[in-house]
């Protein structure tokens, strides 16, 4: 599963440094939009990097966004990070708007890298071009 996320956020360079922690069996593999691989799969996906307002987990043919995706990686983190799929209760229309507030004002609320941050050494594998 290919993660794709805006190596300029904060908040999304969290996320994945939390994924790359918890992700023991190194199920993610990690795409920036900034970079040529995860500009491809925005595309595929019908998404454009200008305005984004969301993180895409992509699986193969399948995509997913917003707090569906978040919902699907931490689900493949396994247990204890599992259990947040129970927030499936909170109707979509209501979550996403959350999702889409904070990811519009994530620059403002977390701030920005003007750098793209580099992967740790370990890791770089993990990370597509």
């Amino acid at each position: 599963m290919i993660v794709v996320f805006d190596a300029k956020c904060l908040l999304c360079n969290g996320w994945v440094q939390f994924l790359l922690k918890h992700d023991r069996k190194g199920v993610f593999q990690f795409a920036s939009i900034q970079g040529t691989a995860g500009q491809e799969l925005l595309a595929k996906a019908g998404l454009q990097v200008e305005g984004l307002q969301t993180l895409l987990l992509v699986d193969g043919p399948n995509t997913w966004q917003h707090t569906s995706a978040i919902f699907r990686v931490l689900g493949g983190l396994g247990w204890p990070w599992k259990a947040a799929w129970l927030g499936w209760l909170v109707p979509a229309p209501l979550r996403d708007a959350m999702y889409r507030w904070i990811a519009r004002n994530r620059y403002w609320l977390f701030g920005r890298s003007e750098v793209c941050l580099m992967p740790p050494a370990d890791f770089k594998a993990r990370f597509l071009n």
